[in-house]
């Protein structure tokens, strides 16, 4: 029988087993506070950076910003309607 496909090519295996375990044993509640903790700093990232490359422009600008990267501006425009209607 083959071993399973590693995850980590960089990890040894016996790390890449103990992590693999512990996810296992982990709380379905907890591994979602994981996700839940993943997004929101990988959203306050996206915002750090759309800040600086757009300074000046308000709160609401760029979080249509980053719904414009995340959905796509064509599903964002449908859900929200236009930018322009952000902006007032």
């Amino acid at each position: 029988m083959e071993p399973p496909e590693r995850i980590f090519s960089d990890t040894p295996r016996e790390v890449e087993d103990l992590l693999v375990g512990i996810y296992r044993r982990m709380p379905t509640w907890r591994k979602i506070e994981l996700v839940e903790d993943a997004n929101r700093t990988a959203r306050q990232l996206a915002l750090a950076g759309l800040r600086s490359r757009h300074p000046g422009e308000s709160e609401d600008r760029l979080r249509r910003r980053l719904l414009d990267l995340v959905l796509g501006e064509e599903t964002t425009l449908k859900i929200y309607g236009s930018a322009a209607e952000t902006d007032e």
